[in-house]
């Protein structure tokens, strides 16, 4: 049941994708929610429905998500966002809604055997945010990649460039079940804990614990990061590092933008990145409406 409800929010995400992409194009003249309904071959009536039944807000409220101005105000709440969430406890583990995250990293000598020796099983899977590859360990998830265009080979070759050494075998049996629990409806009742994996440097591995303290709905500069890191001056390098995060949305890279609110820069595409963003600000904005669901 739950993978049939993803194949249909990743068909929705489809429609989600072109729509935001239609608004990137036309931007300056701003297009009504009709024209931009039309653009994906909908009524309005129809896309608002779908809108509601992928991101649970309206197309009107999603789209305020995406603007300039609503990731200015983000950015300007960010500034203690870091620190008030490791006060919080919320770096180790990390906390996305109630998914609990923790990890460890590779240690030298396994990083320069490459992977040698570890078995990889890995599925392709449909996701709300289109369709995705998960690959897991005995010890932990090691990638999370989202599948671009439909080129499941592209991304394939990635996570076998990423672990040369290892061996890798596909089985949706045992990556299923992950995706469903990553994926499901937020829940508090039964929290949702998941162990990575994770192969880089001592940058990247910095970098990326960073990233698991920044909260759902809040949007940090690069810059931010590299402070709470003890790195000012470094917001490039953490970039890069960003960029190169091989467990999306568990890590969540996509909460990351540039200093002056535009919303690019996104391994999986930056329109993805966008859909991101208003899917989780509207989850958030519904929980603060009922904290009680």
């Amino acid at each position: 049941m739950m993978t049939n409800s993803f194949a249909q929010q990743a068909k929705d995400y489809q429609r989600v994708e072109e729509a935001i992409r239609y608004l990137e194009a036309n931007f300056r003249r701003r297009p009504s929610l009709d024209e931009i309904a039309s653009s994906v071959h909908l009524s309005k009536y129809h896309f608002q429905r779908l809108f509601k039944r992928w991101a649970g807000i309206s197309p009107t409220q999603f789209l305020h998500f995406l603007t300039v101005e609503y990731a200015k105000e983000r950015l300007q709440a960010s500034h203690s966002v870091l620190d008030a969430a490791l006060d919080a406890g919320l770096s180790g583990p990390g906390r996305l809604h109630d998914l609990f995250v923790t990890f460890e990293a590779l240690t030298p000598g396994e990083y320069k055997r490459q992977g040698a020796g570890l078995r990889i099983a890995y599925g392709f899977h449909d996701t709300p945010f289109g369709q995705a590859l998960l690959a897991t360990t005995e010890r932990g998830i090691c990638a999370l990649y989202f599948v671009p265009d439909g080129d499941r080979s592209a991304v394939l070759e990635q996570l076998a460039g990423h672990w040369p050494q290892a061996h890798l075998a596909e089985d949706r049996a045992r990556t299923q079940p992950l995706v469903d629990q990553i994926f499901a409806p937020i829940s508090t009742e039964q929290p949702r804990p998941f162990h990575l994996l994770l192969k880089g440097t001592n940058f990247q591995i910095k970098v990326w614990q960073a990233l698991l303290a920044i909260p759902p709905g809040s949007l940090v500069s690069y810059q931010d990061v590299a402070a709470h890191m003890d790195r000012r001056g470094s917001a490039r390098a953490v970039g890069g590092a960003t960029a190169q995060n091989p467990v999306a949305y568990l890590i969540p890279c996509h909460r990351v933008i540039h200093s002056t609110a535009r919303i690019h820069r996104y391994r999986w595409g930056a329109t993805r990145k966008k859909a991101m963003v208003g899917w989780e600000a509207g989850h958030q904005a519904q929980q603060s409406i009922s904290p009680e669901l």
